[in-house]
C-alpha cells in the first residue's frame, strides 16, 4: 500500500505518526543529518502499522520532507 508522508523532523512532539485516508504526518526527534530521520521513520511506521522494518519502503522523497511510502503488509 501506498502512502503519502509528510515528515516533521527534530519536533518535541516525536515520535507521533497522524493518519488521515492515504496521508501520513509523522513527527521525529531526530534531525535529518545523514539519514537520520529517514531511519527513524520507517522504525516510526513499523511499530505504528506493526510490520517488519523491511517491508518499509521509501519510494521518493528520500531527501525531502514529503515523502510516498510503500508498506507491504503481511
Amino acid at each position: 500500500m501506498l502512502y503519502s508522508v509528510t515528515v516533521k523532523p527534530n519536533s518535541k512532539k516525536g515520535p507521533l505518526v497522524l493518519e488521515a485516508n492515504h496521508e501520513l504526518t509523522v513527527y521525529l526527534r531526530e534531525k535529518p543529518i545523514d539519514g537520520e530521520a529517514n531511519t527513524a521513520l520507517i522504525k516510526t511506521l513499523s511499530k505504528h502499522f506493526r510490520v517488519p522494518k523491511t517491508s518499509i519502503k521509501i519510494k521518493t522523497g528520500v531527501r525531502g520532507r514529503k515523502k510516498l511510502v510503500e508498506i507491504d503488509k503481511l
